[in-house]
């Protein structure tokens, strides 16, 4: 089956389950988010950390929206330590897609054994596997 963004969605679960093997579970969310980001430097995947985007409505300013990782300027990552994702974790990268246009979010739970992962598409997302996405 070709998913949106497969390739790349494949290399950062790479880098990430290369973390997971080296930290093991059990430590701060953040800790293994900083951990990702020395992996995707060194594998040469272009990220960046902990952007700001806008958050408006209605034309007023809210605040910033700030995803842990934004891979390639194509793809959000968020790490997170918890026993299983939920609804709650959905709602949140749907948000995220949502404030910042972009198309697909990687969940990534460093809790569990293997690897948690999970991908999210924004809502409306149309994808055509003949056409490559932008």
């Amino acid at each position: 089956m070709n998913l949106p963004y497969q390739e790349l969605t494949g290399k950062v679960i790479a880098a990430a389950i290369a973390v997971h093997q080296e930290m093991r579970p059990g430590l701060d969310e953040k800790l293994y988010e900083r951990a990702l980001c020395i992996e995707l430097a060194e594998r040469g995947i272009f990220f960046e950390q902990q952007p700001k985007y806008e958050a408006t409505y209605k034309g007023h300013f809210l605040g910033h929206l700030i995803p842990d990782l934004v891979i390639e300027r194509t793809l959000i990552v968020d790490a997170k330590c918890v026993d299983a994702f939920g609804s709650v974790h959905d709602a949140q990268m749907i948000g995220y897609l949502n404030i910042t246009g972009l198309d697909v979010a990687l969940l990534l739970n460093f809790k569990t054994w293997p690897l948690g992962k999970k991908r999210i598409l924004r809502p409306g997302f149309q994808f055509n596997p003949s056409q490559p996405p932008q």
